[in-house]
């Protein structure tokens, strides 16, 4: 059982109900547009990326609170004291393939936990070792503007982009000196399978700049481009000296992902993310132990770690033999998770299960995660008021919020299929609310009068 949530916290009322009723439009297409590469003098994007993808952004903010903001930094806090466990670490380890025994010392990345606000506070639905959108996050952020007087303080400043943007080349150069001290880091492959054809295609083109800018050559590649000899990885004549990994084939085993997973085995590569990581954080059979508390209370924990887990991470439990009559009466109560799962792919919600469905949950490898239900939105689609649900994620760097985003859709799952959702700004609300109070409790306007 969860412990009793807290009371309402200064400034999650206005937050919400910002959410709920203020129609602002902070994205000037212009400034992402230039954010984007898409000038007349950068040829490194093309307009033409984004016109298939045309909900990758939406043009509304997300209020969070900034109580919300620190339950969510306390969750991520807590986690970190329990990876550090060497009985938890040992565990993860234990029962993942025996690539993720190697240790070389990197970290794995940045990480992205995705949160649900729910009305117990910030819910944990899971984490990621190879988040997407961060560097579409900091180009977001650059093209804010306000739309009513209220809202102005509260926009990022491009400076914090900026600060967001040399953060992420930072933590790649960090990465490279876990593993190979003062050597120097010249070259960097971004790697996924049929990079032009994923989604996020044009984000790998953005992060060329960044690492160019501080002195790095960064090519796009697919593993089968790859090739393992004279104990070096090597793409297009040369060796490679750091993957960025944006693999989903989280342990290597693809026939394909050879000549990768020899060179990372051999240390021959600093890899970030990597297997081990996605072992310590992302397989979601974690879930379960973290918000175990007969799980928890035996490494030994601080109490008060205990207790923010428990708050923060919905009950989540193996999908088993011994449990499936009684998770099947339940399952309305659940969402079904693959344990190697990754997008919302092969996850089902419960109250739409079928039969056919279950018996293939059954023979695989699944986790039931008690259903939080998604916050909402408010926004005027093509004059259209419209709800749409809401995720929050959390960019996190050696324990450590980097930077939140939020990402609008409908349906089951994050999808960027649907109009006017995608990667969305987050504006935090102060804990002294005065603004937000006097500027909502306005005898002759609300929010959709102060911003509409």
């Amino acid at each position: 059982m969860k412990p009793s949530p807290q009371a309402t916290a200064p400034g999650a009322d206005i937050a919400a109900a910002l959410n709920r009723a203020c129609l602002c439009r902070t994205l000037d297409a212009s400034r992402l547009a230039a954010a984007l590469g898409l000038t007349a003098d950068a040829a490194a994007l093309h307009a033409a990326l984004w016109r298939e993808r045309p909900h990758a952004f939406a043009a509304t903010p997300v209020f969070v609170s900034a109580h919300q903001a620190r339950a969510m930094a306390t969750v991520v806090a807590a986690i970190e004291t329990t990876v550090a466990q060497p009985g938890y670490r040992a565990a993860a380890v234990a029962r993942a393939p025996a690539i993720a025994g190697h240790d070389h010392g990197p970290r794995g990345a940045f990480l992205g936990y995705d949160f649900h606000l729910g009305a117990d506070g910030p819910q944990l639905i899971e984490v990621n070792t190879n988040p997407g959108g961060a560097l579409l996050v900091t180009a977001l952020a650059r093209a804010q503007q306000a739309c009513c007087s209220a809202a102005e303080p509260f926009l990022s400043p491009t400076g914090s982009a900026d600060r967001q943007e040399q953060a992420l080349v930072e933590m790649f150069r960090e990465e490279w000196r876990r593993q190979r001290g003062t050597r120097e880091l010249r070259r960097i492959a971004i790697v996924d399978d049929a990079p032009a054809e994923q989604y996020l295609y044009p984000e790998f083109l953005l992060f060329q700049r960044p690492f160019a800018a501080h002195g790095l050559t960064a090519a796009i590649a697919d593993p089968g481009e790859l090739e393992w000899r004279g104990d070096a990885l090597w793409h297009a004549g040369h060796t490679v000296d750091l993957v960025y990994n944006r693999l989903t084939d989280f342990y290597l085993e693809a026939p394909a992902h050879a000549a990768l997973r020899a060179a990372y085995a051999a240390g021959a590569v600093v890899m970030t993310p990597h297997p081990r990581a996605h072992a310590l954080y992302a397989d979601k059979r974690n879930l379960v132990w973290l918000s175990d508390p007969e799980f928890l209370r035996g490494l030994a924990l601080p109490a008060a770690t205990v207790e923010t887990l428990l708050r923060g991470v919905p009950c989540s439990v193996p999908v088993e033999a011994a449990s499936a009559d009684a998770l099947w009466a339940g399952r309305r109560r659940y969402f079904f998770k693959p344990a190697a799962g990754h997008g919302g792919k092969a996850a089902y919600r419960g109250d739409k299960l079928t039969r056919r469905v279950w018996t293939e949950i059954l023979g695989a490898d699944y986790i039931a995660q008690e259903t939080v239900a998604p916050s909402e939105r408010a926004l005027s689609v093509d004059g259209d008021a419209q709800r749409l649900k809401l995720d929050v994620r959390a960019y996190v760097r050696d324990g450590a919020i980097l930077m939140l985003a939020a990402r609008l859709y409908k349906g089951q799952t994050t999808n960027f299929r649907t109009p006017g959702g995608g990667f969305a700004p987050v504006v935090v609300v102060p804990d002294n609310t005065t603004t937000f109070a006097a500027w909502l409790g306005a005898a002759d306007h609300g929010p959709e009068a102060a911003c509409g």
